[in-house]
């Protein structure tokens, strides 16, 4: 099997991955969420903040083998920001250094700072190619859902590709329901199962993909974990060998497989994709993403 590294050299410090073979079915999507909503430098030196430093991680990131970069981004005080202006000057200065070669995500995340109107109003004005929705946030009751409704209808016009966030089996739940009563319509969008969130200390096992897995029989579109604690990737590459995509990165943990404090995103990366290739796996590439996920 032939190695390569996305369009990177040797020299430039790219951490080798594997491309998948002609007809490969499941190409694994490795997504990187690097800094998050809540994380400051006293939790990590390393955590991507400023502008130059969250691109300079993706382009790591992609050299790494991501193709698709889950984005936060932070106000002048460094806190979780919606700012449509940040998010559109952080975008254009990634894609600056590395074009189409990497899927960007906004996030949409309250943080217990955002309304749902709020939530949206970023979201279209932003509309960007990818935007991640914590189903709960955006439908905190009943009486949402038509403008939930709206919101996904819009999505689908715009092309602007939906990953709804479920954080329990009670979510799934949500979601398929939803579904059926074409709240959130068929047009091409993903979903991310969050593992552990409410589990001890957020620490998560194999066993959280559990609930979810009885329900993958009812879902037609593609979905990605992510995990909290020293066993995440444990737990990712369980996830992907379920038919599942992968989201890793600082934002939800600090810690390598070992327990330690991990260095960067970057080697948390180059960890996973060593146990992809020992697996004989397969990273998409940006351009297979797209196709999964079907992004314009």
């Amino acid at each position: 099997m032939n190695f390569a590294r996305n369009g990177t050299s040797a020299a430039e410090g790219g951490t080798e991955v594997p491309l998948p073979e002609p007809g490969q079915k499941h190409r694994v999507i490795l997504a990187l969420a690097p800094n998050g909503a809540y994380k400051q430098k006293s939790d990590h030196p390393e955590l991507p903040l400023s502008l130059d430093e969250i691109v300079q991680t993706a382009i790591e990131a992609q050299q790494a083998g991501t193709s698709l970069l889950h984005l936060h981004i932070r106000d002048e005080n460094g806190s979780h920001s919606l700012d449509p202006k940040i998010y559109r000057r952080t975008i254009d200065a990634i894609q600056d250094q590395l074009g189409q070669r990497l899927i960007i995500q906004i996030t949409s995340e309250a943080a217990g700072k955002f309304t749902p109107e709020q939530q949206i109003s970023c979201i279209q004005s932003v509309n960007a190619e990818s935007v991640s929705i914590a189903l709960c946030e955006i439908i905190p009751d009943k009486t949402s859902l038509p403008v939930a409704q709206a919101l996904f209808d819009w999505c689908a016009t715009q092309q602007s590709r939906p990953q709804f966030i479920l954080y329990s089996e009670s979510d799934l739940l949500s979601y398929i329901e939803y579904r059926k009563q074409n709240i959130i319509p068929s047009a091409p969008h993903s979903i991310l199962f969050v593992l552990g969130r409410y589990a001890k200390n957020q620490n998560s096992t194999e066993a959280d993909l559990a609930p979810f897995l009885e329900h993958t029989g009812q879902i037609d579109v593609p979905w990605m974990a992510c995990a909290f604690g020293s066993s995440e990737q444990q737990c990712l590459l369980y996830a992907a060998s379920k038919g599942g995509h992968l989201r890793l990165g600082f934002e939800n943990n600090l810690l390598n497989a070992h327990g330690h404090v991990a260095k960067s995103n970057t080697e948390q990366l180059q960890s996973i994709a060593r146990e992809a290739r020992n697996r004989d796996w397969h990273f998409a590439t940006s351009q297979q993403a797209r196709e999964i996920l079907l992004i314009r």
